[in-house]
């Protein structure tokens, strides 16, 4: 049974995941390059991680010819956005909220590889769908 600890818990890992690619590789590199390293990470980690990843968009109950390309959706719960800029704008955010509500997922993390470090500029939000969920078993 999902619970929002277990969500937790997969966003822990994948945060946990990316400080290991950042402390080896740096800063400075292009986002592709951190997503497959990152990807290798979580399968080391034995997470489930889908890359590229075209969702339709559906727009009050039709589905519209348009798609969303997440960067990554792991374990089917947590959408990974990655980012690897000088500066965070509020539009990545945004992003990011707009794809969590049109897939109806519980957790999405926006995480930049250009800084020093991961955590303090890491992006954590839930949805309601979250909330939802028993806090624990």
């Amino acid at each position: 049974m999902m619970t929002q600890n277990f969500v937790n818990n997969i966003a822990y890992k994948i945060v946990g995941c990316a400080i290991e690619v950042h402390k080896h590789i740096g800063p400075g590199l292009l986002e592709s390059v951190y997503e497959e390293c990152l990807i290798e990470e979580m399968k080391k980690a034995n997470l489930d991680v889908q890359s590229q990843l075209y969702v339709p968009v559906i727009y009050k109950g039709k589905t519209l010819k348009g798609s969303l390309k997440l960067d990554l959706l792991v374990e089917n719960v947590v959408i990974v956005e990655l980012k690897a800029v000088e500066t965070m704008i509020p539009l990545f955010k945004a992003q990011l909220v707009s794809y969590l509500k049109l897939t109806n997922k519980p957790k999405g993390l926006l995480i930049n590889f250009h800084c020093e470090n991961i955590t303090s500029n890491l992006v954590s939000l839930v949805t309601e769908e979250f909330s939802k969920l028993p806090k624990e078993n």
